[in-house]
C-alpha cells in the first residue's frame, strides 16, 4: 500500500513538471501523433521532420496556420502519403499554440530555429483558412 501510494505520488510530481507545452501535447496531439511524435503510418505524419518544415521559407507560417486551421487532404511526408484529417486547434490562446509548436519543435524534430512567438501566432490567427488552404500552403521542404 506504502509503494503504491508514493508511485502515485512520484507520478503526480512528473505530470507537474512537465512543461506548458508537453501538457498541451499530451492533451491535443499524443492521441494521434502518438507519445514519441511517429505519428501513424498512412493516417497521422511523424512530426520528427518539423526542422525541415520550420526552416523552409514560410514554413513558421505554415505550421501555425496547421494548429489554428488544421489539414485535410492528401499529405506526403518523407516520401510516404498521409491522409487522415487534423482537427483545428483555433480554441487554444496565443501563447499556447506558440508553446505547443516550441515543444513539438524541440523534442521530437530537434529543432534549434528560434522559438515561435506567441505575436507570430496572433498574425496568423488574423488571416482565417480552411484546412484545405492550410495544405495547398505547406511550404516544399527539401
Amino acid at each position: 500500500m506504502k509503494r503504491g501510494l508514493l508511485l502515485l505520488v512520484f507520478l503526480g510530481s512528473l505530470a507537474l513538471a512537465q512543461s506548458p507545452g508537453a501538457k498541451l501535447y499530451s492533451a491535443n496531439c499524443q492521441s494521434c501523433h502518438l507519445a514519441n511524435g511517429q505519428g501513424v503510418p498512412g493516417a497521422f505524419p511523424p512530426l520528427t521532420h518539423l526542422d525541415k518544415v520550420v526552416q523552409a521559407k514560410g514554413g513558421r507560417e505554415y505550421l501555425i496556420r496547421v494548429v489554428l486551421y488544421g489539414l485535410q487532404g492528401s499529405l506526403t511526408v518523407e516520401g510516404k502519403t498521409y491522409n487522415g484529417v487534423m482537427p483545428p486547434f483555433r480554441q487554444l490562446k496565443d501563447p499556447e499554440v506558440a508553446n505547443l509548436l516550441n515543444y513539438i519543435l524541440t523534442t521530437f524534430a530537434k529543432s534549434k530555429a528560434k522559438p515561435i512567438s506567441p505575436e507570430e501566432v496572433k498574425a496568423q490567427r488574423a488571416k482565417a483558412r480552411s484546412p484545405q488552404e492550410v495544405l495547398k500552403s505547406r511550404p516544399p521542404v527539401k
